[in-house]
């Protein structure tokens, strides 16, 4: 994970957001797929909550308004 957070941090703070609400689509169609019964593997949701999560530190130490 080390490596995902430095790939994300060399990105721009709009390429950051443009990912953020990339992810926070998939993390609603994950959502609807496992109430569903249709998921898979579920730590897919938790490792997407994690990856945004990464994105909205790195935005919050940029000071950057979301």
């Amino acid at each position: 994970m080390k490596k995902y957070t430095e790939e994300l941090r060399k990105k721009s703070n709009e390429e950051l957001q443009k990912t953020l609400l990339e992810l926070k689509e998939k993390l609603l169609k994950l959502r609807f797929k496992n109430a569903y019964g249709q998921l898979e593997n579920t730590a897919e949701i938790r490792n997407t909550r994690r990856q945004i999560a990464r994105i909205l530190t790195i935005l919050r130490e940029r000071g950057v308004k979301l």
